[in-house]
């Protein structure tokens, strides 16, 4: 391909990628920031799909949690949530006596509330940090670096781009869970596409397993756990990687 065609592919690639968290994010400062908001509480005010999202993404949330908690020394170790939303795993992760914790989403509205709810639990402020930021501009380095549910945003290469971005981040262990390609999931999806209206919100992605432990192994991480959590109208595959020595 002569450069001058490749440049401009590339030069059309980044235009639709800014274009598409334009959307996403002006999705979650209005509209999606009081849907997702009723979702991630304990509001009434949900239809049953959305009160199965609010299951079943509670049960990834559980068992990042259980994970966490088995391998212990939390007081000593420093958290990267990146793609917060309303602080679903930050304020118990907080709440269990995690070191520190730096929390971030591209919706500074998701980020407002998130630190309400910390100031309302009486969370320390000097231990957990909030702060609106796309996953791109992330920086720093932790221990353990933490993004739930956010790579259905992401088609497959820039989700497993994210992966190595995340993962030179982490110093020990990186935990992702994404939706993962299936066949049903597909069909779903290209249903899902002919119903255009309120209901619709923005394009979301299923993704290849084995294209995120690639780019994880990329990075000098494999796999030590995996889960599939799921409820009616949500899964989610949760996977937890450690950084290989060496």
């Amino acid at each position: 391909m002569p450069p001058e065609l490749q440049h401009t592919e590339q030069a059309e690639r980044e235009a639709e990628k800014q274009a598409e968290k334009a959307e996403v994010q002006a999705y979650f400062e209005s509209t999606g920031f009081e849907r997702w908001n009723r979702i991630y509480s304990d509001s009434d005010e949900v239809n049953g799909v959305q009160r199965n999202i609010r299951i079943g993404h509670q049960k990834t949330v559980d068992a990042v949690l259980e994970l966490l908690r088995q391998q212990g020394d939390l007081a000593n170790r420093s958290f990267c949530d990146a793609g917060c939303g309303v602080g679903s795993l930050s304020l118990p992760l907080a709440a269990l006596g995690a070191g520190s914790i730096e929390a971030s989403d591209l919706s500074a509205a998701m980020v407002a509330e998130a630190s309400r709810r910390a100031t309302a639990a009486g969370l320390p402020s000097e231990r957990l940090r909030f702060t609106t930021s796309d996953l791109e501009s992330l920086q720093g380095r932790y221990d353990t670096v933490i993004c739930l549910d956010v790579f259905i945003h992401y088609p497959q290469a820039a989700a497993e781009a994210m992966v190595r971005h995340l993962a030179a981040m982490a110093e020990r262990q990186l935990i992702v869970s994404f939706a993962p390609y299936t066949p049903l999931l597909a069909l779903l999806k290209q249903i899902g596409q002919l119903f255009p209206g309120p209901s619709r919100t923005t394009r979301a992605y299923t993704l290849r397993e084995e294209g995120i432990v690639a780019a994880a192994a990329e990075s000098g991480f494999r796999p030590v756990h995996r889960c599939l959590n799921q409820a009616p109208f949500y899964f989610s595959r949760l996977i937890a990687f450690e950084r290989t020595l060496g």
